[in-house]
């Protein structure tokens, strides 16, 4: 016997998190109605050195749900060393955690990175 008045009877949105994921630590300002706004955002790359990003153009914001986990995407353009990117940044409300996502396109060594800012 199946009990229920018929809510909740469409299936969940399940998206998948396209690009490379860094995980990050945030700062972020929470209005008085709790909506977030992240102002910094530090993360390590591959060699382990720490970057700190505080030049964040938050685009827009979209609720998502990723495999059934309610998270806030924040559609972002930063500029990093005189070079301007276009991440996102994924705050995963339940679990207390931030990603940065990269699009694969993105991911350069930092000897790349030192050659872009030679050239500028």
């Amino acid at each position: 016997m199946a009990f229920g008045i018929g809510t909740n009877t469409e299936t969940p949105v399940i998206e998948e998190i396209r690009g490379i994921q860094v995980p990050i630590a945030c700062e972020c300002w929470f209005d008085s109605k709790g909506q977030g706004m992240p102002r910094l955002f530090k993360y390590q790359d591959e060699t382990g050195q720490v970057f700190t990003v505080r030049n964040i153009r938050v685009r827009y914001l979209e609720e998502k749900n990723y495999a059934g986990v309610s998270s806030r995407e924040y559609d972002c353009e930063i500029m990093e060393n005189g070079i301007k990117e276009q991440i996102k940044l994924i705050f995963f409300m339940e679990h207390c955690r931030w990603i940065m996502v990269m699009p694969h396109s993105a991911k350069k060594s930092n000897a790349e990175k030192d050659e872009c800012r030679k050239a500028q």
